[in-house]
């Protein structure tokens, strides 16, 4: 089963735009879940710990924002 990397993002979030377009450019598929858009949404990201967006997440990994800590999630999701 593959696993697929979800990217918590809502409409005119600066760093958002810059996450999906880093995964982008290294090739990393992912599915953009719009928090303002759906409640659901916005209860996931709290429930993994976190209160704002992007919240970044891969298997049973969640980062926020955009950090270092998303270039080791790339390579994690190459492997």
């Amino acid at each position: 089963m593959t696993k697929e990397v979800i990217v918590y993002s809502a409409d005119g979030c600066v760093e958002c735009t810059y996450v999906k377009k880093m995964l982008e450019e290294e090739g990393v598929p992912f599915e953009v879940r719009d928090i303002m858009a759906n409640k659901e949404y916005r209860t996931e990201v709290e429930n993994f710990g976190f209160m704002g967006v992007p919240v970044i997440v891969f298997g049973d990994k969640a980062i926020k924002g955009f950090t270092p800590e998303l270039k080791e999630l790339i390579e994690l999701v190459k492997e």
